[in-house]
């Protein structure tokens, strides 16, 4: 909605759909979403609908701003709805379980005759709370036609919101995806009373984790230094708005994971997306210590205590900045 919001400002017409009557009903009626946006009135120009096919038709840009889990069927759904010239820009954050598909790889397999140059997506280190309060933040949209980035980023751009392009769409989907994975091991860290010490060596050896498996299935290594890999890490690791450092931070006090889900009333995508990449280590072999530590503690109940003090007892290294 946040960006539906931003879309609006910057003069284009916005439809949006609704999954949920509920939420349907609350924006119709009251143009508010309290459980989503508390304290944001929404503005009377935004159209509201439960039709997603008609919400889609004719349109010259399709969003996709839904949970990464449900992006594959609801697509497919709209195969016949969406016209080739239509550019899809996709913001949900995830690995697909088992196919272990990016985003725009979910879409592109969902929509088989939608050009690959017309499948975007949009990442970077913002949160909808502060978007929608129009604080300066800056993110990328990454898509392999470069023209087709261009005109995402004319679309997006004000002057509250700065976009880059990049032609490294797998770069900028890993990027975004693996960070919830380590922003989850960062709540855990501050919910066990850790410090500044820890957390900074989490978000250095957690970047070169995302940055090795990222370039061993064909990113390019310098995106990970850009606004969807140190950028997207560093605002998911520090800040409160993250729902990942939520779970996590609940976990590093003794909680246990399905209880701390009951009470979400929004998606962590990074529980999902550890389960992938806990995948593609056994797919690739490439070594991942953080990441598996963190799904042991999400889906074998391991004490992070324990998952601590093995990551700390491993055999000593030289440090590498660089995989080359």
């Amino acid at each position: 909605m946040t960006l539906a919001i931003h879309l609006l400002k910057n003069g284009h017409s916005v439809d949006v759909w609704f999954y949920l009557e509920k939420d349907f009903k609350q924006a119709q009626d009251l143009r508010e979403l309290p459980d989503y946006l508390p304290g944001v009135i929404l503005p009377p120009e935004l159209n509201f609908t439960m039709d997603m096919e008609k919400c889609v038709q004719d349109k010259q840009i399709v969003l996709v701003a839904i949970p990464s889990h449900t992006v594959g069927n609801t697509m497919a759904k709209l195969a016949d709805a969406i016209h080739r010239d239509t550019i899809i820009v996709n913001v949900a954050k995830g690995i697909e379980n088992d196919t272990l598909r990016t985003m725009s790889q979910v879409i592109a397999h969902a929509l088989p005759d939608h050009p690959i140059g017309n499948i975007s997506s949009l990442y970077g280190p913002t949160h909808a709370e502060e978007v929608v309060k129009e604080m300066p933040s800056t993110i990328v949209a990454a898509c392999p036609d470069e023209n087709s980035a261009k005109i995402v980023q004319k679309t997006f751009m004000s002057d509250t919101l700065r976009v880059y392009t990049n032609v490294d769409i797998l770069g900028v989907e890993y990027g975004g995806s693996l960070k919830n994975v380590i922003a989850i091991a960062a709540g855990i860290l501050a919910g066990m009373g850790y410090g500044d010490n820890t957390l900074a060596a989490l978000l250095t050896r957690g970047l070169f984790e995302m940055t090795r498996l990222g370039v061993f299935l064909g990113a390019r290594e310098v995106t990970f230094a850009g606004l969807s890999g140190m950028g997207d890490l560093i605002v998911t690791c520090l800040s409160t708005h993250s729902r990942n450092r939520h779970v996590g931070y609940e976990l590093g006090k003794g909680r246990k994971l399905k209880d701390i889900l009951e009470e979400m009333k929004m998606v962590a995508e990074g529980i999902n997306t550890s389960r992938s990449v806990h995948q593609l280590i056994a797919k690739t072999g490439v070594e991942m210590p953080i990441s598996e530590q963190i799904f042991q503690v999400l889906f074998e109940e391991k004490d992070p205590v324990n998952a601590v003090e093995e990551l700390m007892g491993r055999a000593p290294k030289k440090e590498r900045h660089s995989l080359s």
